[in-house]
């Protein structure tokens, strides 16, 4: 690979974070959306609305725009996970050995994953400037329950393709809610999946609960 390659490369893999980063703060502006509206509004109305917003907030708080970890944790717990189908994702991402997991196990899966997450990518946010958001053709039906959402992030270089895959869910709090993440064509979910059963295989669930706990404290050190 030459150095024009490798900074292509580069360039690409960190704008990558940067959708990401932008993904994992996706829906800043949920609290000023009625419930109604949302449980009725359509899955690439929702991802344009939102994916706007979340871009917006993100340019407008420099403390989030800073990578400020206590801020964007609090922005994610009561903006995001509401519309997110977070268990889903961290059940995905263990893979069988999820079901085997205690209840406790469980829930301690979901908080190291989601800490994992906000502070990898916490520090690619200062790099949001003048990026937009285009929603690709949907093809989806109304009478859907699982759909794709493809859209692209433009600003500087190439546009990068950031792709959602949300579920319609039923009951109290009815509406669409991601459970998985596209970025440059690598599904979020499967590059977690091959990383958590390296560990699980050599260690168990404890084990895995036990390196992403080590791993979001190195983490929060640098």
């Amino acid at each position: 690979m030459n150095n024009k390659t490798k900074a292509k490369t580069l360039q690409r893999r960190d704008l990558g974070r940067l959708v990401l980063a932008g993904a994992l703060l996706f829906g800043a502006a949920v609290a000023f959306v009625q419930p109604a509206r949302a449980a009725d509004e359509t899955p690439d109305a929702l991802v344009k609305r939102l994916s706007t917003d979340v871009l917006d907030t993100i340019k407008a708080d420099a403390s989030i725009k800073s990578g400020d970890v206590s801020k964007i944790m609090v922005l994610v717990d009561s903006k995001i996970m509401p519309n997110v189908n977070f268990q889903r994702m961290t059940a995905s991402a263990v893979g069988p050995a999820w079901r085997q997991a205690t209840p406790e196990q469980q829930k301690r899966l979901q908080e190291e994953f989601k800490t994992l997450l906000v502070r990898t990518y916490a520090g690619a946010l200062d790099q949001v400037t003048d990026q937009t958001v285009t929603i690709r053709p949907f093809r989806g039906s109304p009478t859907d329950t699982d759909v794709l959402v493809r859209t692209e992030v433009k600003g500087r270089g190439d546009p990068v393709q950031l792709d959602y895959r949300l579920e319609k869910t039923p009951g109290q709090g009815a509406g669409w809610k991601v459970y998985n993440l596209n970025v440059l064509g690598v599904w979020l979910v499967d590059t977690y999946r091959t990383q958590f059963a390296q560990e699980i295989n050599k260690s168990g669930i404890d084990g895995l609960i036990a390196a992403l706990a080590a791993r979001n404290k190195g983490n929060a050190k640098g």
